[in-house]
């Protein structure tokens, strides 16, 4: 894999990390009882109607997705910025 591969890569998971849980301050359309957060997918929620113990729950699978999204969109990103630089 060629120098610049492994940057966009490298760069595009990280990049996709730490937007997916900045997207956890971004309040989703929600249900009456619970407040969303995350974008595109909504992995993140608070319930606000009788929280039996800890009111917060994770989507493990929708913060996986929304890492994946946000990844490819860094890394292609990323790609443009060190194909034009050439």
């Amino acid at each position: 894999m060629r120098r610049m591969n492994k940057k966009v890569v490298l760069g595009g998971i990280l990049g996709g990390v730490v937007l997916t849980l900045l997207t956890g301050f971004i309040e989703a359309p929600s249900m009456m009882g619970a407040t969303n957060y995350g974008y595109p997918f909504v992995w993140l929620t608070q319930y606000i109607i009788a929280p039996e113990y800890f009111p917060w729950h994770v989507h493990p699978v929708r913060i996986v997705l929304d890492v994946i999204v946000w990844s490819i969109i860094v890394a292609l990103v990323l790609y443009v910025f060190f194909r034009k630089k050439k």
